[in-house]
């Protein structure tokens, strides 16, 4: 579900990288000597090569506002915006008086320094940006301007109805252009061979996040949602040069299609591959469907748990989810969910129930009902979550879901 949030470029560097004491920029002949002078590194860090060379602008703080909101509104509209707003509200992830676009506009609008769009094909800087960002902001969008010459970014980016294998290439394409970015910035060192330098880097990062007032306000799964295709996509790339593949880019069939493959590579090396869940039957009354995925599902654990903001979402062991489906429904009591889960095993699914699914009880809003049925889908271990008020007229015929190819 943190698909919603639009693919624009954050602070890419971390300070520790920095270099201050230039003025800013304000024109594009110096953003156009920075992008000629990247180009052939750029080109050595990824392996790929430019076909023809990238396009660049500058614009304002003002210009870039309504990007982003322009942006919003054509990847977040207003029926979807209501269904995930609605989706995270019932869970306990967002507080009811939060506006989610509202929120994501001044949170959008604070990360931003440069960004590739893949719409027109530009690269765009913002004027006066603080020069100790620049360079390494123009190297990763260089690196997404060098993706898109490769690989159809805008039908990557379009995709619909799985939001977690939208996060999962994301990951990829943040992760890939985090990586290269970087080695540009120190091309005398394989940083694949040099995991202290990484875990200082991702210190660094989320500390450069915290200091941001907007991020900070925010809720976890927003929080979480920023950071995890730069520091979980990096970490899949970097598992990638390792292994059997890496003599080629994690593009097209090689693409992971779950957060699940992301957060765990032994996982994606071994082809574990997550079913594909339907509901049944069409039925009315739905305002969103979607799929949560492994990643929501963690930061939904660590939030149960209540545990501090600065917290960061581990991954030590794979929960075992092999795939899921939710729809939303509107009612005249409040909104229902019902939520379906397939495991890899009966362990897994004995854990979600004494663990999540015990805990989702504390968040259960007022004059609502949870349950949570155990069951099979397909003949795998599965489970249902419904979650909706009291007076719902669909718990005496809840949907359906069967596994398709």
């Amino acid at each position: 579900m943190t698909s919603a949030r639009l693919g624009l470029a954050l602070l890419a560097a971390a300070p520790l990288l920095a270099c201050r004491g230039n003025p800013p920029v304000r024109g594009g002949e110096a953003v156009g000597l920075l992008v000629d002078s990247l180009v052939p590194s750029v080109e050595r860090a990824t392996g790929l090569r430019f076909r023809h060379p990238p396009r660049y602008a500058v614009r304002s703080r003002e210009e870039v506002r309504a990007y982003v909101l322009h942006k919003l509104e054509q990847e977040l509209p207003p029926e979807k915006a209501t269904g995930l707003q609605t989706t995270y509200r019932l869970l306990g992830l967002l507080p009811d008086t939060l506006d989610l676009r509202a929120l994501l506009l001044e949170l959008f609008t604070e990360q931003i320094v440069g960004y590739y769009e893949p719409d027109s094909s530009m690269l765009f800087v913002v004027a006066n940006a603080d020069p100790a960002f620049l360079k390494a902001v123009v190297a990763h969008e260089l690196v997404h301007s060098l993706q898109h010459q490769h690989v159809r970014l805008d039908s990557i980016m379009k995709q619909m109805g799985d939001s977690d294998r939208l996060l999962a290439a994301q990951a990829v394409l943040e992760g890939q252009a985090t990586l290269a970015g970087l080695q540009v910035m120190v091309p005398d060192q394989n940083l694949y061979a040099m995991p202290e330098f990484w875990e200082t880097y991702r210190e660094q990062f989320r500390a450069q996040q915290a200091a941001m007032p907007v991020f900070t306000k925010s809720p976890r799964i927003l929080r979480e949602g920023i950071i995890f295709p730069y520091l979980a996509g990096a970490d899949f790339l970097r598992w990638w040069a390792g292994s059997e593949h890496r003599e080629r880019p994690p593009f097209g069939a090689f693409m992971p299609v779950s957060t699940e493959q992301v957060i765990h590579p032994h996982r994606f090396g071994a082809g574990d591959r997550p079913v594909t869940l339907r509901f049944a039957a069409p039925e009315s009354g739905v305002i969103y469907e979607d799929v949560m995925g492994e990643f929501d599902m963690r930061v939904l654990a660590v939030d149960l748990l209540e545990a501090p903001m600065t917290a960061e979402v581990t991954t030590p062991l794979a929960l075992g989810w092999g795939g899921d489906r939710f729809r939303v429904y509107e009612s005249p009591d409040g909104p229902a969910m019902v939520w379906f889960i397939v495991w890899d095993d009966e362990s897994s699914r004995a854990r979600f129930l004494a663990g999540t699914g015990q805990r989702l009880e504390t968040r259960r809003p007022l004059g609502y009902r949870l349950e949570i049925s155990a069951l099979p889908v397909g003949g795998r271990p599965a489970c249902r979550v419904i979650l909706a008020p009291e007076p719902w007229l669909g718990w005496g015929r809840p949907a359906d879901v069967r596994i398709v190819p």
